[in-house]
């Protein structure tokens, strides 16, 4: 197995170093707060920007109200509370796998921190405050957020059972696509799916490199993932997973902006998902799937590659 010094003071392996819950918070608050990954916020961005992308996107295309601004910021507050209350729920369905992998077994359930009955009670107390962000919304988007704990529940086994446990993670970490589009315009078409479908395939790209840190772990116990499934063809399958979310993306822009005849809010939206694809090539570029310090730090970097559409579209709305 890799190895991999063990954290001081109980902090999480990957943990950024220095972060906010181990110098700065309450010694009782921080396993739960490693539960959530408060202490990692790059998942809290992966599960945002998407919710930033379909909210830019719809006040783009339908116009801007300014409910927006509270879309914008209720998705901020639910995608940390809900990728809190996900990644507890992974940490209690995990607690036995993560204690045998070099990374995983400092988080809170394996290490001792915290117990099993207390990380539920956690995860329910998450997911009640972001219900009570999701009624503020329309009817269609309270459903859909309701609806998305499907994928959550289902995804920490998927790993168990599938080589593609990323398919389902890229179904529960983009549903708030179609979420913020439906807080907008009250209603699912065409382009929202399709905003779905290159966040998906985005999730694909990124978590096959983030996978792959543990890919030598996961061989020894039997966790399958598309990082071992594809091994040493995985740069190939990475290029084609970001031409597939450059041309799903760009399909929802086309479709979205092209009938409102606004020749300068198409031509700057498609620049965001240009820069999009840019940003991926950069990371696989520099991408070494040997080295395990490497795959953090390019997985890291996909909160820069998910903003640059966001800003883009929201740019967009004001022309």
């Amino acid at each position: 197995m890799s190895q991999i010094a063990p954290p001081p003071q109980e902090q999480v392996a990957d943990a950024v170093k220095g972060n906010w819950v181990d110098t700065r918070a309450p010694a009782w608050t921080r396993p739960y707060l490693r539960l959530s990954r408060a202490d990692r916020p790059i998942g809290t961005w992966l599960l945002l920007l998407p919710c930033w992308w379909g909210v830019a996107l719809a006040a783009a295309t339908h116009g801007p109200r300014w409910f927006d601004l509270w879309i914008v910021l209720g998705c901020a507050i639910g995608a940390f509370l809900m990728r809190g209350a996900g990644c507890t729920w992974n940490d209690i369905t995990d607690r036995d796998i993560d204690g045998k992998v070099a990374r995983t077994r400092s988080r809170p359930i394996p290490s001792g921190q915290v117990t099993v009955k207390r990380a539920l009670l956690w995860a329910v107390v998450q997911c009640l405050i972001s219900f009570c962000i999701l009624i503020t919304f329309n009817l269609t988007a309270i459903a859909l957020g309701v609806l998305a704990l499907v994928p959550v529940a289902i995804y920490p086994f998927a790993k168990r059972f599938t080589w593609w446990p990323q398919v389902f993670l890229g179904v529960a970490f983009n549903w708030g696509a179609l979420l913020a589009w439906a807080a907008h315009t009250g209603s699912v078409g065409w382009v929202p799916i399709l905003l779905y479908l290159s966040g998906i395939a985005w999730t694909l790209f990124y978590d096959t490199i983030y996978a792959h840190q543990d890919s030598e772990d996961d061989a020894l116990i039997g966790v399958k993932s598309t990082a071992r499934l594809f091994a040493d063809n995985s740069p190939k399958w990475l290029r084609f997973f970001l031409v597939l979310t450059v041309l799903l993306m760009g399909a929802a822009v086309i479709m979205a902006l092209a009938p409102t005849a606004n020749v300068l809010g198409l031509v700057l939206a498609l620049g965001g998902v240009w820069g999009f694809g840019w940003h991926m090539a950069w990371q696989l570029g520099r991408l070494d799937i040997t080295d395990p310090a490497n795959c953090l730090r390019i997985f890291r970097s996909n909160r820069d590659a998910g903003l640059i559409p966001a800003l883009f579209f929201a740019a967009a709305v004001f022309l």
